[in-house]
């Protein structure tokens, strides 16, 4: 009889990743007025949309809208079906931009990072200028803006990780975009006494994506896994769309900045081990752990919204089921173990 705790199918999946806690209710039925995603069509944007609208947001009139490209129109459908109104808009074109609807709470996840080595110029224009016009747009809002963890120099692997105040020394481009990107919004907040947060998320997990689907596929199917860049973070990304659900009391002028990963240093080389356990499979290694990894210490966001709800042993559970049964991948490597910073 299979585990009723066990992910069976996508279905499953996004139920498990949007089922709103008590918390995030209270924090849905908080919000005046409708909320805006910039860059609903991501990874993460579907999910936090559906979250929101479980959660609440959209009780007594209130909107949860979606803006993207959406060159995959089913994303578009997907989003009404749950409760979201799609708005199809290019971010980059400034009039797009100028028409957006306003929105009192706004979530800017658009970024660009997979194929970022090879098109620099987009890079640095949807990572580092974008941020700043969305936030000169939106300056009479409150603004949630997701950068990324690799806007820190490599910790100790044996210490807590980067703090807030840690060194910054992003690696590559993507890495120096993204923090181009934060210097920008904070200008543009400042210079308006705009309210924003920015989230320095570390890879976020689920059973389609992330560095758990990626170790999980190289064991199952004899792949060697290379140990360069032996020891991570990882947050479900269903924690992760919660502690966003959460964050807009954090908006602040002058901007806030928090860490947002799991509270864990995991070892590749176990990991790896723990699903060759439960795969029946001998994991394959290439090269060596170093003494620096990408590490963020999250404690500052735990003080704020408490600890994730979802264990990583959970999601290695998961995880190995999932690919047992064939479960479907999104077929993007997260490329974590690049220590140059070319994605």
């Amino acid at each position: 009889m299979a585990d009723p705790d066990l992910l069976d199918d996508e279905t499953v999946l996004i139920e498990r990743m949007t089922r709103p806690s008590d918390l995030v209710r209270e924090a849905m039925e908080a919000l005046e007025g409708d909320v805006l995603i910039l860059g609903v069509g991501g990874k993460m944007g579907p999910t936090l949309a559906e979250l929101l609208v479980r959660g609440g947001a959209t009780a007594n009139s209130r909107r949860v809208m979606g803006v993207a490209r959406f060159s995959d129109p089913s994303v578009a459908d997907h989003l009404r079906e749950i409760g979201v109104e799609p708005v199809k808009a290019d971010l980059l074109d400034d009039q797009a931009l100028a028409n957006l609807p306003d929105a009192p709470h706004v979530f800017f996840l658009a970024g660009f990072k997979f194929g970022s080595t090879g098109n620099p110029s987009m890079t640095w224009a949807m990572n580092s200028l974008l941020p700043a016009k969305v936030v000169e747009r939106y300056r009479q809002s409150q603004v949630i803006y997701v950068s990324s963890g690799n806007v820190y120099a490599y910790s100790d692997i044996n210490g807590p990780g980067a703090d807030e105040a840690g060194a910054l020394e992003p690696v590559g481009e993507y890495a120096q975009s993204r923090l181009g990107g934060e210097r920008l919004a904070e200008y543009a907040a400042l210079k308006h006494d705009a309210r924003l947060y920015i989230s320095r998320l570390f890879y976020a997990t689920e059973l389609r994506y992330g560095i758990l689907h990626d170790v999980a596929w190289r064991v199952l199917q004899e792949e060697p896994i290379d140990l360069s860049m032996g020891h991570v973070n990882q947050i479900w990304q269903g924690d992760a769309n919660a502690y966003l659900a959460r964050s807009f009391p954090l908006c602040s002028s002058p901007p806030g900045v928090y860490n947002m990963t799991g509270i864990d240093t995991l070892s590749i080389r176990q990991l790896a081990i723990r699903f060759g356990d439960l795969l029946q499979r001998d994991p394959q290694f290439v090269g060596q752990e170093r003494s620096t990894a990408l590490l963020g210490d999250t404690s500052a966001l735990v003080e704020k919204l408490g600890p994730p709800e979802t264990s990583v042993d959970d999601v290695i559970e998961w995880m190995a089921h999932w690919v047992q049964i064939g479960g479907m991948s999104h077929g993007k490597p997260t490329k974590y173990d690049s220590r140059t910073g070319e994605f």
